[in-house]
């Protein structure tokens, strides 16, 4: 059998026929990984599920049906929104996330509901059989059409599931399979390549849902070549600490539902629990009339979600005042330091400036810039900003203050739990409908705001 050795670089999945520091394609340092390419005997049960199935032939457009896809409810509807209505049949999903996290809870724990009506594997390389049904009587997972197997290779695993014939498939991890095909380590690139690759022809060919757990590299991306993310149809994303009780599902891939829709739920003694209202458990126990505080309203997929952002300005011992951020992006908070100083008139080059957002969400959207400004601002001077005041908008390098979308929606969840007054750009004051119970502030730039509520 003939053996090749070729160079993959893990970020963008590009073949070179030696090892670079570099990559040439995505300018990655550090990424290219030595790979052993073998051609499958032909009696290799993978190489036999890789066969293109029998029958299969193009279509027409005009001929191809579009209907709604079946869907299952996971018995959470939190998962079920970021899903986009439940789990389509024959779909593959990946889910990511620090350790610890809740990632095999979540997947166990939605087994009680799905198995009523349908077989489930579970497929476990990082804990016994025993191990996960300890963890099952503890969640009470108690639906006699879940099956644990306890394996690491793809071969046994293939044989398994044609012996089984599930209807929903589950492997945690996949970092801990391998294709003994393939010579190297279980969590190489080419042995993740290859069995996702396996993963993906058994659900497409046999209408059968899987479920795969990733694990994520020190910087929080998911660990493997970036093809992986590719490859399946939904990438959900575990976000949270682990030391906080709250935990934020987030799809950053979805082909059958929308993007960067959030399920927010709580870690405890028994397991997962749904959070139906995410705004009043970030909220809850806030403190008020204290400087450093403001309120936002983020728009996490079609959901409005209100946090908290709280800032602390102290002056600097150092040489270069420190900037530190938890949940925004540090970039975007260091570029929002600098507008309050050039265009607000706030000496922030002399204060270290820490700003956190409570229970542990991450913001990315710019519409949190203005809380973000206002929360710094309000340490800076020492005066509180008004608790029942929320702040929306984007601000640019100019100071002024940016349009947002979904501005209606975004109010309109302010004025459901109580507030009484909203910061929004004058831009967007003409396209708001007249709110009953809600005050709307139009500004321009954030001169007009540190003025109004800052001094």
């Amino acid at each position: 059998m003939k053996t090749k050795t070729v160079y993959v670089c893990s970020e963008c999945g590009a073949s070179f026929p030696k090892w670079m520091g570099k990559c040439t394609t995505c300018n990655s340092w550090n990424t290219i990984e030595e790979e052993v390419v073998r051609q499958p005997s032909a009696s290799s049960k993978i190489s036999v599920v890789s066969a293109p199935s029998s029958g299969s032939s193009p279509k027409k457009i005009s001929e191809i049906d579009t209907t709604e896809e079946a869907r299952s409810l996971t018995g959470m509807s939190e998962l079920d929104r970021v899903l986009g209505g439940g789990l389509v049949k024959g779909s593959l999903v990946l889910v990511g996330g620090d350790p610890g996290i809740g990632k095999s809870t979540l997947l166990l724990q939605i087994c009680e509901q799905l198995g009523k009506n349908q077989n489930i594997l579970y497929v476990s390389g990082e804990e016994s059989q025993r191990q996960i049904k300890l963890r099952a009587d503890r969640l009470g997972i108690t639906t006699e059409n879940l099956r644990i197997y306890s394996e690491t290779n793809m071969d046994y695993i293939v044989d398994c599931i044609f012996r089984e014939k599930p209807d929903i498939l589950i492997i945690d991890s996949v970092q801990t399979m391998f294709n003994p095909q393939i010579q190297s380590t279980p969590g190489n690139t080419a042995q993740i390549k290859d069995v996702t690759t396996v993963l993906m022809k058994i659900a497409k060919e046999n209408s059968i849902s899987v479920f795969v757990v990733g694990h994520v590299t020190k910087e929080g991306a998911l660990a493997g070549p970036k093809i992986l993310e590719h490859m399946v149809d939904c990438v959900l994303y575990f976000e949270g600490e682990r030391h906080q009780s709250f935990r934020i599902l987030r799809a950053v891939k979805n082909r059958f539902g929308s993007t960067n829709e959030i399920g927010v739920f709580e870690m405890k003694g028994n397991g997962l629990e749904e959070v139906p209202n995410p705004s009043m458990a970030m909220l809850s126990g806030r403190p008020e009339n204290v400087p450093g505080s403001c309120i936002i309203c983020t728009m996490e997929g079609t959901r409005p979600v209100l946090a908290e952002v709280q800032a602390l300005v102290s002056p600097t011992s150092f040489g270069n005042p420190r900037r530190m951020a938890s949940g925004p992006d540090i970039s975007r908070t260091i570029m929002l330091m600098a507008v309050l100083e050039k265009r607000g008139g706030l000496k922030m080059s002399a204060f270290d400036a820490y700003v956190n957002i409570v229970g542990g969400l991450r913001i990315v959207e710019p519409a949190a810039d203005l809380g973000l400004v206002l929360a710094v601002a309000s340490s800076y001077s020492g005066l509180p900003i008004d608790s029942h005041m929320v702040a929306i908008g984007e601000v640019g390098l100019t100071g002024e203050l940016r349009a947002c979308s979904f501005l209606e929606a975004r109010i309109a969840e302010c004025e459901k739990l109580g507030f009484k007054r909203c910061i929004v750009p004058a831009t967007d004051l003409k396209k708001l409908k007249s709110f009953k119970d809600i005050e709307i502030v139009p500004c321009s730039n954030i001169t007009e705001v540190i003025s109004k509520f800052c001094k």
